[in-house]
């Protein structure tokens, strides 16, 4: 039994000082876990902030969360789930719009107009005042493990023994000071357990003042057109770093495209709303382009995008930061060959509807983690895929969009390649 939630927060604190996490970041379920939070971020001398986040409840039974989404247009979607419900691109898109209009009511209560930490790279411990369900806390770890978080505690001062068992497949970490059972309620396990207000959640953020300063002006973005040149050739790209990147990433086109490719575009600008850079380049010249045979010269490819990267590495805009390469077609064995020549300078890699296995030899030396995206309904390609990936030897993924094919033109399938790439470059920059 709890005192209150202070109480609680400085007996989770004493518990979660045994643990070796460098620089965590301390993260409130709002409103209840706030309380708790603070108190833990106070003991290990942290950053806090909150987490906004909402499950999404399946039609009928909003109790069973089919997916969550967060700030920022954060989603993550339990696709077996959906299947196994029926549950409709419709039906998906109206729940998600009604947790994104209560997630926006949070967020201006709660931030008075300041930005939400980076959880990139980070350990978070996320913090709640008990997991009945734990289907909130749950929520959490799924949209902070897209926005690319390094590790994850779970914290809390009491919970049931199902939540607890669940959480622990999901996050890295859980730690519970109590499992009584029976359970039945959070509330039952604290002497005050009053209800805390939106304003009580500004007042204590307001107490913690972050380390970028919570009214930081953001700094300058970068987006201009670029020559890249390549044995004496003068290749046009468009380079776009936003304010404060993660990275960037550096896009070799398949056959037949170049890069105004509306679907690159489309990824490219999904990344930057992540807060990563992008080079949109034409890998081959105008009359190269006309000859078939160099569009399938995956050598040639791949030097010239060695090049670019060599390019982007020397400018001032993108100095020390993370570079990676978001490949399609021919283009992603290019990817993967260049990936693998330049081991130092690549930190992740993505192939959309790609052909890993023209990479042939190289696939064994690619040592940058590796993300491979095929549309559901791309059978020929997703055998291909399988097949490299079965050549990797370093950390990869096979992601399958269901109902895409080849080109990703089905509603909402170019956008989930998207989002699997984001959340890939995202973890793997930090």
């Amino acid at each position: 039994m709890f005192r209150d939630r202070s109480d609680a927060g400085r007996q989770l604190a004493a518990r979660l000082a045994t643990y070796d996490l460098p620089n965590p970041l301390v993260l409130g379920l709002p409103r209840g876990g706030v309380p708790v939070a603070a108190h833990v971020a106070d003991a290990l001398g942290a950053e806090l902030d909150v987490l906004v986040v909402r499950k999404l409840g399946a039609p009928g039974n909003p109790e069973y969360a089919i997916g969550a989404v967060g700030e920022d247009g954060a989603l993550v979607v339990d696709h077996s789930a959906t299947r196994a419900l029926r549950v409709t691109r419709d039906q998906l898109d109206r729940i998600a719009e009604a947790e994104r209009r209560e997630i926006a009511r949070r967020v201006e209560a709660y931030r008075d107009g300041v930005h939400q930490l980076s959880l990139a790279g980070r350990n978070l411990i996320i913090v709640d005042d008990g997991l009945a369900t734990g289907s909130t806390a749950a929520a959490g770890v799924r949209v902070a493990r897209h926005l690319g978080a390094a590790h994850i505690t779970v914290a809390v001062p009491v919970g049931s023994v199902q939540a607890v068992d669940w959480l622990r497949g999901m996050a890295d970490t859980v730690v519970c000071l109590d499992t009584p059972e029976p359970f039945y309620a959070v509330g039952q396990h604290y002497t005050d357990f009053a209800q805390v207000s939106d304003a009580e959640v500004v007042r204590i953020l307001k107490l913690h003042p972050r380390h970028d300063d919570r009214r930081q002006v953001p700094a300058r973005s970068t987006s201009e057109d670029v020559e890249i040149t390549c044995e004496g050739l003068r290749l046009p790209g468009h380079l776009h770093i936003p304010a404060r990147a993660r990275g960037v990433v550096l896009f070799a086109h398949g056959s037949g495209s170049s890069r105004r490719s509306p679907r690159n575009v489309s990824v490219a600008k999904q990344l930057q709303s992540a807060g990563i850079g992008t080079l949109l380049f034409d890998l081959l010249a105008e009359d190269e382009a006309d000859n078939r045979a160099n569009v399938f010269d995956i050598e040639l490819l791949a030097e010239r995008l060695l090049q670019a990267t060599t390019c982007v590495h020397d400018m001032a805009e993108a100095a020390g930061l993370p570079l990676g390469y978001f490949g399609a077609s021919t283009g992603a064995a290019a990817a993967l060959v260049a990936a693998a020549e330049a081991p130092d300078h690549i930190a992740a890699v993505v192939s959309r509807g790609g052909r890993p296995d023209l990479a042939g030899v190289w696939l064994e030396k690619v040592q940058a983690p590796t993300l491979l995206i095929v549309g559901g309904r791309d059978y020929p390609v997703i055998d291909l895929n399988r097949q490299a990936q079965a050549q990797l030897q370093c950390p990869n993924l096979l992601e399958i969009v269901p109902g895409a094919t080849h080109l990703f033109e089905e509603p909402g399938t170019l956008a989930q390649a998207g989002r699997l790439a984001q959340s890939w470059f995202l973890r793997h920059f930090a």
